[in-house]
Parts: structure tokens; sequence; C-alpha cells
């Protein structure tokens, strides 16, 4: 079956953005006390990673594979990373939808989130932030 361009495009646009959540929706659910996701963070552990997302579970995208079953198959898992052109979250969300799990992308990872000033949780001594050194 041929399909014309539009409706490519209009199929491509409705896919991502069931694929992604954007941060002020996310900091609504967790203003909201929602309990129907968990937040995670996939980045990698290193000198650059001095904060994250306030009530996130840290899994590194490189262990997702092997750590998957700690999150719960019931909720919706929504993942970030650095920024849009970091790639752990995708890499991250493609084993988790493999392994039958509903799975979002924080879109624009934690560079969108401090952008928009939003809460900040600190992990570890460090206040420097260096340039993100990832696998993406």
């Amino acid at each position: 079956m041929e399909h014309s361009t539009d409706e490519l495009v209009a199929s491509f646009f409705r896919t991502k953005a069931a694929a992604y959540a954007s941060p002020t929706t996310v900091k609504a659910w967790i203003d909201s006390g929602n309990q129907d996701f968990v937040l995670v963070d996939v980045r990698l552990p290193g000198g650059a990673r001095t904060w994250q997302i306030p009530e996130s579970v840290a899994i590194p995208a490189t262990q997702m594979g092997e750590r998957f079953n700690e999150l719960p198959k019931g909720k919706m898992i929504v993942l970030y990373c650095w920024d849009t052109w970091c790639s752990l979250a995708t890499t991250a969300a493609v084993v988790l939808a493999d392994h039958g799990y509903r799975v979002k992308e924080l879109f624009g990872g934690v560079a969108a989130w401090q952008v928009l000033q939003l809460p900040e949780e600190r992990i570890g001594e460090s206040t420097v932030r260096p340039s993100p050194a990832c696998a993406c």
C-alpha cells in the first residue's frame, strides 16, 4: 500500500510525540504525586554527572540489559540523558521496549531541565560541571 508524503510525516510526528515527555510534563507529574512512572537517569557515571532530577533512579544505559528487571513493568519508564544529541536514553529505551516496558524519553535531557531551571538534586561533592564525556 502506498502512502502519501503527508501521511508519512503525520505518522512520524504522532510516533515522535508518543515517544517523548517534556520536562514541564514530568515536573507536573512529580508535583502531583503521580506514582505511575519511574524516572531513570541513564547517564554514565563520571565527573560530569554531579546532579540528577529529583526522585530519579540511576541505571547507566550500558547496564540496562542486565538491570532492566529492577524497574516495574506496570509503570511508565521515563529515561533521560544529557541532551537532544545524546543517544543513551534512546539506546536504553530500545532495551526496555524489547522487554515489554512502556517507555518515554525526557525530551532534551538534563540540558532542557536545566534551561527551564527545574529542581536539581546533587549527587556527590563536585560543583564543577565539565563537558560530558559519554558514549553518546
